[in-house]
């Protein structure tokens, strides 16, 4: 597969703002001031939400993955068919070229 420079995958991007909304996350509940009660139950909110939106973003990855590795399997066929084409058609001439070759040698 070519990439062109400059393009970037949606994956990575995606995971970076996640993982940047996270730490900003969680160094805001650590600075804010709370109680340690009323931090410890934030912390467990986030880290609820941070699980669910995790798993949407795997959820998004897998389904790239697979569309991926669909794509790569149809492009390898392909290109086994075209070799396995221009085999056949490297036997046929060599054969051709073996029978005139042989005539020539009887005339």
């Amino acid at each position: 597969m070519k990439h062109e420079e400059g393009e970037c995958s949606a994956g990575p991007l995606i995971f970076s703002f996640f993982l940047g909304g996270l730490i900003g996350a969680g160094v805001a509940l650590l600075l804010a001031p709370k109680s340690g009660r009323e931090t410890r139950e934030k912390i467990k909110e986030f880290a609820g939400e941070a699980r669910g939106k995790a798993d949407e973003v795997i959820e998004q990855v897998k389904g790239k993955v697979t569309s991926v590795v669909e794509k790569g399997k149809e492009v390898i066929e392909e290109k086994k068919s075209i070799v396995a084409t221009a085999i056949e058609a490297g036997k046929e001439a060599y054969q051709k070229e073996k029978g005139r070759l042989a005539k020539e040698e009887n005339v």
